[in-house]
């Protein structure tokens, strides 16, 4: 029986590092707090309770955890510290140990994070436990799915649709901070959905680990939960947030070609385009089937908008190896590229291999596909001057320019003169001006609400 008296007036502090995953469960974690009398506490104010949600994927990201971790203790003195997410599942020993930490959750045991704060906040009064409680579950039994479907300060509404990874990469982490894949029911799933809508949300972005593996646990297919999402009512847009190419099934490209809601926007991870960097990740495709999905999708969708992750400098990639993949990227049609350092994990096969990168190396070749990346983003929002296209507004801060996004994921602003509060969520016709000076965005030229 959870004791709901402690939660009473008190306020809470949130804190993320990471993917959109972390950013949809901490609003979660949020709302189920707030559902128990807990105010989220205003800036400046001191929180009586800190959840700090942690991210693993690099070093710089642990090192981003650990100083981010000492501000929360540091601007809310005497507040209940509660760290979980994937960096608190790798390094848990670490997290105890920083001074000002109560609780530490691991990626199984923060679906009850409730329960645990229940039994452990009443201890606050006194002068916590150094190394604090530790409440973590081996990887292996891992098994608990945290429902989220949350937008916290954003319009757009963020599913949880899958967790955990079965892949098992040579570089990545990631299965071993959030465990095996698994999946709620479909019909969970549509339900939280129409919740979302019920609420006035518009636009959902499907989040997970690894989500075209949807149905480990059900039995079902990730085709056939698109399919029900897309006869939810209410909902107008939704996004998939990434999809491996080896799941992105030429069935899934055609349905999203004509569906109602799903919208012309593909988030792809490649990492490389060379075939023997490829291998040595242990990926599941090559550098042929990539290109072959990227065709597929501009078949059907030419004016689709598609983001590609890439990693440089990754143990293997020779001089030879990354020139191969800035040229197989220069030649294909997507929009954007998303360039990520190699980082040394502890516990990765990827450390066995032995040739190194510099880190010399590593900024001069991201900067490299940053480059590149620059030069087709504008080229594809040049593509667009001069049409019409609807545009989903989120809220500005009072006297500030508005922004949203084009069904196919152009970024449009709206100058302050021009900004209302009455377009917040709402779907606006418009007309595409220039490309702005930062190439961040494209001016709005007309508009009118439909």
């Amino acid at each position: 029986m959870i004791d709901t008296s402690v939660f009473q007036g008190k306020t809470a502090a949130y804190y993320t590092l990471g993917c959109k995953l972390n950013f949809s469960e901490t609003s979660t974690f949020g709302k189920m707090l707030q559902s128990m009398g807990v105010r989220t506490a205003e800036k400046g104010e001191r929180a009586d309770l800190c959840l700090i949600n942690t991210c693993s994927v690099t070093e710089v990201a642990d090192q981003k955890c650990r100083q981010a971790i000492r501000r929360m203790v540091r601007e809310h003195p005497g507040a209940f510290v509660v760290v979980t997410g994937c960096y608190a599942q790798l390094e848990a020993d670490e997290v105890a140990a920083i001074e000002g930490v109560n609780l530490v959750l691991g990626s199984d045991e923060k679906a009850r994070l409730v329960q645990f704060l229940s039994e452990n906040w009443l201890k606050m009064e006194c002068p916590p436990l150094n190394p604090s409680p530790i409440y973590i579950r081996k990887t292996k039994d891992i098994r608990s799915f945290a429902p989220s479907c949350s937008r916290g300060n954003r319009t757009r509404y963020f599913l949880k649709v899958q967790d955990g990874c079965d892949y098992f990469c040579t570089y990545c982490t990631i299965p071993y901070a959030r465990g095996f894949s698994r999946n709620p029911t479909i019909a969970s799933l549509v339900g939280q959905a129409m919740e979302a809508a019920e609420e006035g949300g518009k636009e959902i972005v499907l989040t997970g680990v690894n989500i075209g593996d949807f149905g480990k646990t059900t039995g079902e297919r990730f085709l056939d939960l698109v399919k029900a999402l897309d006869g939810v009512e209410g909902i107008s847009r939704y996004r998939i947030s990434s999809l491996e190419p080896d799941l992105l099934s030429d069935e899934l490209i055609s349905y999203c070609a004509g569906s109602r809601a799903f919208m012309p926007h593909f988030h792809i991870p490649l990492q490389s385009g060379s075939d023997a960097v490829l291998r040595l990740m242990h990926r599941h495709y090559d550098a042929q089937l990539f290109a072959d999905k990227i065709h597929a999708i501009k078949a059907q969708m030419p004016d689709a908008f598609i983001g590609v992750d890439v990693m440089v400098g990754c143990r293997g990639e020779t001089p030879e190896c990354f020139e191969e993949t800035y040229d197989f990227l220069k030649g294909l049609d997507v929009t954007q590229l998303h360039v990520f350092p190699y980082s040394e994990r502890p516990g990765t096969s990827a450390l066995a291999i032995p040739y190194v990168v510099s880190e010399t190396d590593k900024k001069l070749r991201s900067k490299r596909l940053l480059a590149l990346s620059d030069e087709k983003t504008e080229a594809f929002y040049r593509q667009h001057i001069g049409q019409e296209a609807e545009v989903l507004f989120e809220k500005a801060p009072r006297g500030k320019a508005m922004h949203g996004f084009t069904r196919n994921y152009i970024r449009v602003e709206l100058p302050a003169k021009d900004a209302d509060a009455s377009l917040d969520n709402e779907i606006v016709k418009v007309r595409l001006g220039e490309v702005t000076p930062d190439k961040q965005a494209m001016y709005v030229e007309h508009f009118h609400l439909l």
